[in-house]
């Protein structure tokens, strides 16, 4: 059955790349392998699933043939060719590598794919989250990220065999790197060649396996990774660390790192991008006489002047006082919100005094 990338996102057909991005956040956070409650194989489900929609021409490809095999069928064509509707031999992210729909269609019309696929089997990438204050957005921070992943095995160095050991040509492939399956269909028979499991496409295995990882050349362990979040950072923002994912054997390329920082809500203020937004309650005084009042920022308390006759609801900014603007330079404002506190007790000199004021205006 083939796998529908767009159900397993939640995400409808015409979904935009944003709309894809956030839902690859949430479900990757959600059953991230290092959580609790997580799950390794629907983590890997969506970020196969991810791999395909957030690439444009992956994506149009997958639209493009999910749409002629679904159309064929419902006609009747293609009789007998249900398996391909499957679409893990058409992308270049899936395990296995049986080539692409050039190599079919070549099958089909008399030609025989011999080629295995020429892509190395790089390692996951890995999602995590961090959580940092308002006030490291703000100044910027290192933080330490310990991760359980693949990493390289130090005892054969990544290679899979016992150190000394000789290499040897992989009797499932006979040193080629790559098997041929032969399929038939009615009348006719094609071939699908791809990179073999055995050897993982070398076409050779070391005669004696690494005793430390078993011959696959990594292991999982907990690493510390440091990983600097810049000043002005948005919630939710990732940060991509190339090369940090799980590590691939044989000297491949590991994967990526991608690390979604998230914002605390603060205590005093709210943030609206590069600006901050902060209530003041002042008396009706303060309000009436105007006044200088000590106020919180991001960094220091400052003094606010307060003007005279200011009414509730208006609005005080504090130009610079904001969020330094991430990637680029100057900061945004702070902007005071007055409300004015009426009083509900009065004393009789207090009101009488009141009462004065209401006579003069």
């Amino acid at each position: 059955m083939a796998k529908e990338y767009y159900e397993i996102l939640g995400v409808a057909r015409d979904a935009s790349d944003d709309e894809i991005k956030k839902a690859y956040r949430r479900l990757a956070q959600q059953y991230h392998p290092d959580k609790e409650g997580g799950n390794a194989e629907k983590f890997k489900e969506i970020n196969e699933a991810y791999q395909v929609l957030s690439d444009k021409q992956k994506r149009a490809q997958y639209d493009q043939f999910g749409t002629t095999f679904e159309q064929a069928q419902a006609r009747g064509g293609f009789g007998g060719f249900s398996d391909f509707r499957d679409f893990n031999g058409f992308t270049d992210n899936h395990d296995g590598g049986f080539g692409d729909l050039g190599d079919i269609f070549s099958d089909l019309f008399g030609g025989r794919a011999q080629r295995a696929s020429s892509h190395a089997q790089r390692g996951a990438d890995i999602s995590i989250g961090v959580e940092i204050s308002l006030e490291e957005a703000a100044t910027g921070i290192d933080k330490e990220l310990e991760i359980y992943k693949s990493v390289t095995c130090s005892k054969c160095e990544g290679q899979g065999g016992e150190p000394g050991s000789k290499t040897e040509e992989c009797s499932a492939c006979h040193g080629t790197g790559s098997v041929t399956k032969i399929r038939r269909a009615g009348f006719l028979s094609f071939s699908q060649a791809g990179t073999c499991s055995s050897c993982r496409g070398l076409g050779k295995k070391p005669s004696q396996p690494c005793s430390r990882c078993g011959g696959d050349g990594v292991i999982k362990e907990r690493q510390k990774i440091r990983v600097k979040i810049p000043a002005g950072i948005e919630n939710e923002q990732i940060i991509k660390l190339s090369g940090y994912g799980e590590a691939a054997p044989f000297g491949n390329r590991a994967g990526d790192l991608y690390v979604n920082v998230h914002i605390k809500p603060h205590q005093y203020f709210k943030r609206r991008g590069d600006d901050l937004y902060y209530d003041l309650v002042i008396h009706f005084t303060q309000a009436t006489l105007g006044d200088k009042i000590k106020v919180p920022t991001i960094e220091k308390e400052v003094i606010l002047k307060i003007p005279a006759g200011i009414d509730s609801g208006q609005f005080i900014r504090l130009r610079g006082r904001g969020l330094p603007r991430f990637g680029g330079r100057g900061r945004g404002d702070m902007i005071v919100r007055v409300q004015i506190k009426t009083p509900k007790k009065l004393s009789k000199k207090a009101r009488g005094l009141l009462e004065e004021l209401k006579n003069e205006l």
